[in-house]
């Protein structure tokens, strides 16, 4: 599921991150690690993270959790480690239903 713009604001309203456009020199190196997805990356000063759907839903709301999929491995932010995705606590709001 490709998250539209509301979405993507949506998300950057729960965690400070900056996102990944798909014209960015960047995409083309994560779809070489994590395949062709069809969601967006957002990158924060700690790690890489995705919007990944739940199967449930929240008070009637299609909800996502940020995982982690990479940690920085350098202190210059230069190199990423991949590592077993990682859910977090943030849940974002996608989309409500009617």
């Amino acid at each position: 599921m490709k998250l539209n713009f509301a979405q993507v604001e949506e998300t950057l309203t729960r965690f400070e991150a900056k996102v990944i456009p798909d014209d960015h020199p960047l995409a083309g190196k994560l779809n070489e690690l994590f395949g062709e997805h069809t969601f967006f990356f957002f990158l924060d000063e700690n790690v890489l993270n995705v919007v990944e759907p739940n199967e449930s839903t929240h008070a009637g709301a299609l909800t996502g959790t940020v995982v982690n999929l990479a940690s920085w491995s350098d202190a210059h932010l230069t190199s990423l480690s991949v590592h077993e995705p990682e859910a977090t606590e943030i849940v974002v709001i996608l989309e409500t239903e009617h």
